[in-house]
């Protein structure tokens, strides 16, 4: 269902979606409609934002590692260094179906049988990539515009705790992808992806 962005447009508090694809998957132009996303990006949930839990949501964590440098002439900085960065997406997805349960397990193949369908547990070493597409209907620059941030490589590295005896509190998938280096990036600073917001 669309969302709906009043004044001031900057000021957001609107449901995002998360979709992934292949590595090298073309991301969508952020003017198109939802509806109209190619079917090679898969939405992550059944029913999309209406299965992440609403105590997380969609989070966009940008962290960073700084090394301060003093000189022995100076009680203060006078230099930093940024020796480590990442970008994490994270969701409590609350949808239990092993075609979403696979975004968890490397993405395992799904093996169907008569009336059952499994699905293994055990992710190896081989670690497996995929673009991410995280879609809202909404940007800071007016009413009815799209936001999209653009991650083109990034793997599945969060620790869910699944908990199946909670009465009152659905069992949930703690998903987190870190985006990896993009070495086909069109600029440096577009390593880990970029946002792209309508505006007209």
């Amino acid at each position: 269902m669309p969302f709906s962005n009043t004044e001031p447009f900057e000021v957001i508090a609107a449901p995002f979606r998360v979709y992934v694809a292949p590595v090298g998957t073309a991301f969508p132009a952020v003017t198109v409609d939802e509806s109209a996303i190619p079917t090679e990006w898969v939405l992550v949930g059944r029913s999309g934002d209406l299965n992440y839990d609403r105590g997380i949501g969609v989070q966009v964590q940008h962290s960073q590692t700084m090394a301060p440098w003093r000189s022995v002439g100076d009680a203060g900085v006078r230099k930093t260094f940024r020796t480590e960065e990442d970008l994490k997406i994270n969701i409590k997805l609350v949808d239990l179906r092993l075609e979403q349960y696979q975004n968890a397990m490397n993405a395992n193949t799904l093996t169907p049988g008569g009336s059952t369908v499994k699905m293994g547990l055990s992710r190896g070493f081989a670690v497996s990539t995929f673009a991410v597409l995280i879609r809202s209907d909404v940007s800071p620059y007016g009413d009815d515009l799209n936001m999209q941030y653009e991650i083109p490589r990034a793997a599945q590295t969060g620790n869910p705790t699944i908990n199946l005896s909670k009465p009152g509190e659905p069992a949930g998938l703690d998903l987190e992808w870190s985006a990896l280096v993009d070495s086909d990036a069109a600029s440096e600073d577009e390593r880990f992806g970029r946002v792209v917001c309508e505006t007209t």
